[in-house]
């Protein structure tokens, strides 16, 4: 039970001591003073008054009125409402640890992207700069230079940790909701959404570990080095090690991300020119629009012999001449209709099919030089540090090999990371100041001043939500989509095929969902899943 409320004493206002004087009056003479309608007035101003009397009164003593009714609300116990069950209250519990899970991974996501700039500069510049005076030391023996790179080394691997600790956290977080949410949606789109971002998040949680693992011993040696450590051989060997290891599989990881992207573009290739494979379909409802009208024509030509004084029938046959006319405008009209849509479909199949190409060969660029690429470089930079660690005194030690290694991988990271920087700011900047380019049908966005477009594009850890991917996503469903999707219901048989095509090329084709094809194409005809298909095709089509 809930504590007993203890509320402020009211005073009888002055209009509460009249009205109560005069109905003893009244009761001592036989005769009420007022009639029943001022009984009722009196008593309503009565309580107002007791009402106003209170307020002030916790005014005065500091309170609010808001927050005293509130917490007085919270305290007393609810009056006609029965107590409520053991479900609902685990509900209200599942659903504020889902907040609170959700509420820590969006703090970590954006303390990750925060520390982001600042650990590209490390891995960029500082690392290999690091490696170049550890050279330069050893080539020289000069002790000073040697532990001043030892110092500087041991920020940036502490850096480097700081970084990769809030991401590995987020990815653990991110791995955990989406493989629940695809363990309670077994089969259809939602299971191949859920568990294709648990796959991703699951191996970036992997890495991520391994990787924090790397910057921990990076950590050890370069501070066995300033403390002169009789271990010092032993953490450097530990170091070159893990960095060799982790970048070899950073380096596999990004090969296969590259296979994948390669066969995706093999096969919307393979798919042809749209212009190409629907000329056929395209000159066939070209010649229906044509017949349609012609008969159209011959209708009005019809119904106008009617009106003419030399037909014998007279009006006999007009309504029959009228309704014929009708049904053969319609026709020419939906024709018409039919064939505009189906050309511009073809150019929407076109753009679709050259964005998902260009995102393609961007992801096959981007792994590349930032992962195939410069991950085995700093791989091969460990191992030359282990080489070091194990033939330490000998020529190895002044080589420099490694901070060549260290310097290449270090360029091509900090050049994949500015790419994207400047892509990201270009598009957040394009989706405030031109958000009209990439609207959808029935939106009717306001662009911001440049100013302001400016300061939404310098939100480095705001993602681009209303740009182009979404737009060509929207397309492609349109596309794929059954007649009982608005907007779709114009489409041809031949062109909801080409739709459906890309959707397998992009891996999101009956066998990912775990459905045959039935099933697979009865889903993009059904309204309740159009939401979670478009969230799809936007996550397939990220070139990160």
């Amino acid at each position: 039970m809930s504590a007993p409320v203890h509320r402020t004493p009211e005073r009888p206002s002055a209009v509460a001591l009249t009205s109560a004087r005069e109905r003893r009056e009244g009761s001592r003479t036989g005769s009420p003073s007022r009639n029943p309608a001022e009984h009722v007035l009196l008593g309503l101003q009565a309580k107002a008054g007791n009402r106003a009397a209170t307020a002030a009164v916790q005014r005065a003593r500091g309170q609010g009125t808001g927050k005293a009714a509130d917490k007085a609300a919270d305290r007393a116990p609810d009056k006609g409402k029965a107590p409520e069950n053991g479900g609902g209250s685990a509900g209200a519990k599942t659903k504020s640890k889902k907040n609170y899970r959700d509420r820590i991974s969006g703090l970590l996501d954006r303390l990750k992207k925060n520390l982001d700039t600042i650990d590209t500069w490390v891995k960029g510049v500082q690392t290999p700069g690091n490696a170049g005076m550890t050279q330069q030391a050893s080539a020289s023996g000069d002790a000073v230079l040697k532990d001043s790179a030892a110092v500087s080394g041991t920020s940036a691997a502490g850096m480097n940790l700081a970084t990769e600790l809030p991401g590995t956290a987020v990815n653990a977080l991110d791995w955990h909701k989406s493989r629940k949410a695809a363990q309670a949606n077994p089969t259809g789109v939602k299971h191949h959404t859920n568990a294709r971002r648990a796959d991703v998040k699951g191996a970036d949680t992997v890495v991520g570990a391994a990787s924090s693992g790397n910057y921990a011993a990076a950590i050890a040696k370069e501070a066995t080095k300033v403390q002169h450590a009789a271990d010092a051989a032993m953490a450097a060997e530990a170091s070159g090690v893990t960095s060799t290891a982790v970048g070899m599989a950073k380096g596999i990881r990004s090969g296969f991300r590259i296979g994948g992207a390669i066969g995706k573009l093999k096969k919307v290739k393979a798919m042809g020119d749209p212009e190409v494979v629907h000329a056929e379909s395209l000159a066939e409802l070209d010649r229906q629009r044509i017949e349609a009208n012609w008969a159209a024509a011959r209708a009005y030509v019809s119904l106008d012999s009617y009106w003419r004084e030399d037909n014998p029938d007279g009006l006999t046959g007009v309504s029959d001449a009228l309704d014929g006319a009708a049904e053969a405008m319609s026709g020419a009209r939906e024709a018409a209709q039919t064939y505009d849509q189906a050309g511009k479909n073809v150019q929407r199949l076109g753009s679709a099919q050259k964005f998902v190409k260009q995102k393609q060969i961007n992801k096959i660029a981007k792994e590349s030089a930032g992962g195939a690429l410069s991950e085995p470089l700093k791989a091969g930079a460990g191992a030359v540090t282990l080489a070091n660690a194990v033939m330490a005194g000998s020529v190895l030690a002044s080589n420099p090999v490694g901070w060549g290694l260290a310097g290449a991988g270090g360029g091509l990271i900090l050049g994949v990371t500015l790419y994207k920087a400047l892509r990201a700011v270009t598009k957040r900047y394009e989706e405030a100041h031109h958000p009209e380019r990439w609207a959808l049908e029935g939106e009717t966005p306001e662009a911001r001043s440049r100013s302001e477009s400016l300061g939404h594009a310098l939100k480095f850890w705001q993602k681009v939500s209303k740009g182009e991917r979404r737009f060509v996503a929207h397309e492609i469903y349109s596309l794929a989509a059954g007649p009982d999707i608005p907007g779709s219901g114009k489409n041809t048989e031949e062109m909801r095929q080409s739709g459906m095509s890309l959707l397998i090329a992009l891996k999101a084709g009956p066998k990912q969902h775990k459905v045959d094809d039935a099933k697979w194409v009865e889903s993009l005809n059904d309204p309740k899943q159009k939401d979670a298909w478009i969230k799809e095709i936007t996550e397939l089509l990220a070139s990160g």
